[in-house]
């Protein structure tokens, strides 16, 4: 065919749909839908990784977790933190305890979980503070009854005063205000911001637990990070024998490697089920083509008997279902590209937007076309015109 049959098809094409548009608009509507799901839901998958990524990248990659499951058998002790403060590649050791408890100012009250630290947490968890300041080595020597608040807690017990200097009763019990710390947003579904931090041995006689769940320690030198695990590792080997099950050391780059795993593994998923939709689309798009074809019989038998090819009538109604799948796969990008702009204003969420997924899905459209408008083409092609000229 020509080009200039080709773009006579393409004008009879648009003719057709023009001659019958809320027939096409609905037509159109499920490959629509589909390519607007598949650029909102992956869009959405990609931000949540990304997301979850930055705010693990944004604590260092300096950054190495113990992690102890089974507190009954591996039980840090101060002797045995010292072992950490001794190796030369780990700079600085922060461990944790942490409980809940109920914390009080006047008429305001809130349960809240407390973290039980020592003063190195502030800088290898990467926090800073908006008011005051963070608790000290001597605090923790004489288990001073002061605390750092998260600013979700600040707020909540003071919602219009300046917490520093006060005192704030938990489980019944008055502590110090020394400091307010800097909002740092949720995380992997928890609030980092509402929190209250005490020294480690203050903790642990509040909530009368001397357990240490979780160990932080930074590294010097982020290219010897997995030389440090090996330390790490050997110095619990020597503390704890045969009981490597009991604990786990973790980096910053592990963490974001499960995590893009199991976000990529999602977003896939998210576009499976939204390229779904775009499949029933291509359905409707067979099934309009098919009512065309039967509603234009005698068209047909005229052209044919005029001297059109099998061939020439098999094209024009390809493209015209092509054109259908391309008109949707443009309205649906726009869509797509607004119903995520609205998610990422309205429920503050992180939208990754990638030209990539949209160029594929808009190409994936038009491949629908070309796939479900196959089946009407031919068979139009295939009608006889001595037949389709008596058809009423």
């Amino acid at each position: 065919m020509t080009g200039l049959n080709l773009i006579e098809s393409f004008k009879m094409a648009l003719k057709s749909i023009k001659s019958n548009k809320l027939r096409s608009f609905l037509t159109m509507l499920g490959i629509i839908i589909g390519v607007a799901s598949v650029i909102t839901l992956i869009g959405v998958g990609q931000g949540s990784s990304k997301s979850v990524t930055d705010e693990i990248g944004s604590l260092g990659t300096n950054l190495l977790t113990l992690n102890i499951s089974d507190p009954d058998s591996v039980q840090l002790d101060e002797e045995g933190l010292g072992k950490f403060e001794e190796l030369a590649a780990i700079s600085e050791v922060a461990p944790v305890v942490s409980g809940r408890v109920s914390a009080k100012y006047g008429e305001n009250s809130t349960q809240v979980s407390i973290t039980g630290t020592t003063s190195s947490y502030l800088s290898v968890r990467g926090l800073t503070l908006s008011q005051g300041r963070f608790i000290s080595d001597m605090e923790q020597e004489l288990r001073q009854k002061v605390i750092v608040l998260g600013s979700d807690t600040a707020d909540t017990l003071f919602p219009r005063a300046n917490p520093v200097g006060e005192n704030v009763k938990i489980n019944g019990v008055s502590y110090k205000v020394i400091g307010v710390l800097e909002s740092v947003g949720s995380s992997l579904g928890s609030s980092g911001d509402s929190i209250i931090i005490a020294p480690l041995s203050t903790t642990q006689r509040l909530i009368q637990d001397t357990t240490i769940g979780t160990v932080y320690l930074n590294a010097e030198n982020s290219d010897t990070i997995n030389f440090t695990k090996l330390q790490i590792q050997g110095v619990m080997t020597t503390l704890f024998p045969n009981l490597s099950d009991a604990y786990s050391i973790s980096s910053q780059e592990d963490l974001m490697e499960t995590m893009s795993s199991v976000s990529n593994t999602m977003t896939l998923m998210l576009g499976g089920i939204a390229s779904i939709s775009l499949l029933v689309g291509g359905i409707g798009v067979m099934n309009i083509m098919l009512v065309s074809v039967s509603e234009r019989t005698k068209e047909i038998g005229i052209r044919k008997a005029i001297g059109a090819k099998r061939k020439s009538i098999m094209l024009q109604f390809l493209i015209e279902a092509v054109v259908l799948s391309m008109i949707g796969g443009l309205i649906g990008i726009l869509f797509g590209f607004g119903i995520s702009k609205s998610l990422e204003i309205l429920a503050s969420m992180t939208i990754s937007y990638s030209l990539n997924v949209t160029l594929i899905a808009f190409l994936f459209s038009c491949a629908i076309g070309i796939i479900f408008g196959v089946f009407p083409a031919n068979k139009a092609s295939k009608l006889d015109p001595i037949q389709a000229l008596r058809q009423e």
